[in-house]
């Protein structure tokens, strides 16, 4: 049955409700369609998007608006992306189960999730000290064991940490620190935003090529801003 000028609704006998478990599974799936219908074509980023909840990493006032394609305003001043921006930023990282990411900016700590959900490890840098703890505290309800948080700068912690096969800075940077080019491992990407010259930010990928070293390529808008460092 389909209400005018609405969605596609499922009809119910005179007299019922939906069942709560049953309309948070239909949310979940809208929430799945409407990343595929918007070019999300990685399995496996889906699934770790699918058994992330997400209404767990937003403030409680905002949770029921969780599965909406909406940045939402958390701690500090801060931002937890729309999740179709999570999801293209997962899906450029192209991350493998046998991978170390390091992320840098762990926010609220959704993507760092979704980073266990594929990797082998994560280590996730978080400016504030708030954020951190409390990131730390949602990867422990989840049970999640392979996602480390650390307090700090991420960038002048970066060269103390090892390699990375993978790395995601959640926020604008100009350039390439040099801490961070000599934490990826060879054949490695990086996903970070930059800022054009008309102060549009987008997302890009850097990748090391053989042969051509590390080559950049824009993915899409982004609306992160500059990177906090001491």
């Amino acid at each position: 049955m389909t209400a005018r000028g609405g969605h596609d609704q499922i009809a119910l006998p005179l007299g019922e409700t939906a069942h709560p478990a049953s309309a948070a599974a239909q949310a979940l799936m809208a929430f799945l369609l409407r990343l595929r219908a918007s070019g999300v074509a990685d399995t496996a980023v889906l699934r770790a998007l699918e058994t992330v909840p997400r209404e767990l990493f937003a403030p409680h006032h905002f949770a029921d608006l969780a599965l909406r394609e909406i940045a939402l305003p958390i701690s500090c001043g801060q931002i937890m992306p729309e999740p179709l921006f999570v999801a293209r930023a997962v899906e450029a990282l192209a991350v493998e189960p046998g991978h170390s990411v390091l992320e840098i900016g762990s926010g609220s700590g959704y993507t760092t999730a979704i980073l266990a959900r594929q990797a082998q490890r994560v280590v996730s840098v978080e400016y504030f000290e708030p954020l951190a703890i409390e990131c730390a505290g949602r990867l422990a309800r989840l049970g999640i064991e392979n996602a480390w948080i650390r307090h700090g700068d991420g960038v002048a912690l970066a060269g103390e940490l090892g390699l990375f096969d993978r790395i995601l800075i959640n926020a604008a940077v100009d350039g390439l620190p040099e801490s961070i080019a000599a934490a990826l491992a060879e054949n490695g990407v990086i996903v970070l935003t930059r800022v054009d010259e008309a102060g549009r930010g987008y997302l890009a990928a850097i990748r090391d090529t053989p042969g051509r070293g590390l080559v950049e390529s824009r993915i899409g808008a982004s609306r992160l801003g500059r990177l906090i460092a001491a």
